[in-house]
């Protein structure tokens, strides 16, 4: 099962299909987030060249920013993905909140082992979207887009339940999640937690004691972590020059970039491209 629509006008896609794995088109897509989730046995996964292996009823959302590869299938499983023209989830963050909780930029991914109500739940919506694809009429556009919405409204009911995100302690939660999204967005450009702390209109300590509650990492983690990610990417998915992408990232020379690198994989960019790139060719 490949089931595919695309609005040519606003160039939106959302897709549902049983085997991506045969799909290296749209594996190898970067704007498409993905919702992977196993009905039976277990698949292994590379996501930004770290193995995980998703069990049945275990689901992961994956960002438009993670590479992925599928190494091994033995059961049954579904992938739901779209693009940010058929759905934008930070111009729709009011309406699902998703963005910095589901999905980030970080390599860290999150995985959900479903109830038996999330499961029954889940199929439901996947039934219901199914019936949609075949629908063709004027409406399959916004019904298609109206159970996204479910979808992701499902997913981050539960993400904020592993959280233990309550009415009396949501305000607290939705200032990690905003956090969250304002290293996604300026970690480039601001690498101090004082310039995070002021967007927030938090002092630094309000931040790292609102982060400790929830035992997140601290907040000066979160940033390197953001940024050690996309330097990982940048060294292994293109052929980029370290004096290149320390200018991506907002490093005043190479030199400071490869302290960073160095102090937090413990590896130099060169020794780090030349043994995991290697593995990547051999696969």
């Amino acid at each position: 099962m490949n089931l595919t629509f695309e609005n040519t006008r606003i160039k939106g896609r959302i897709i549902l299909t049983d085997s991506l794995h045969e799909e290296p088109t749209l594996l190898k897509d970067k704007t498409l987030y993905k919702f992977i989730w196993v009905i039976s046995g277990e698949i292994e996964l590379d996501i930004d060249h770290q193995q995980i292996i998703l069990k049945e009823g275990q689901l992961v959302p994956l960002s438009h920013l993670h590479h992925l590869e599928i190494l091994r299938v033995d059961g049954e499983y579904y992938a739901l993905m779209f693009n940010s023209n058929f759905y934008c989830i930070h111009g729709n963050d009011h309406e699902v909140s998703c963005n910095g909780l589901l999905f980030h930029g970080s390599s860290h991914v999150s995985t959900f082992t479903l109830s038996e109500d999330e499961k029954r739940k889940i199929g439901t919506l996947t039934g219901i979207m199914t019936e949609e694809f075949a629908s063709g009429d004027h409406l399959q556009d916004e019904m298609l887009r109206v159970l996204l919405k479910r979808f992701i409204i499902l997913c981050t009911r539960m993400a904020e339940e592993r959280q233990g995100v309550v009415r009396e302690n949501s305000f607290q939660f939705e200032t990690i999640r905003k956090f969250h999204v304002l290293v996604d967005t300026y970690f480039k450009e601001k690498k101090q937690v004082q310039e995070y702390a002021d967007m927030l209109n938090k002092s630094p300590k309000t931040l790292a004691n609102i982060l400790s509650a929830y035992q997140q990492p601290s907040a000066i983690r979160i940033i390197h972590n953001r940024i050690q990610a996309e330097a990982e990417r940048l060294l292994l998915y293109t052929s980029k020059s370290s004096k290149e992408i320390a200018l991506i990232l907002g490093f005043e020379d190479q030199a400071t970039f490869s302290r960073f690198f160095k102090n937090a994989v413990g590896l130099s960019a060169t020794e780090y491209r030349r043994m995991y790139k290697k593995d990547l060719v051999i696969k």
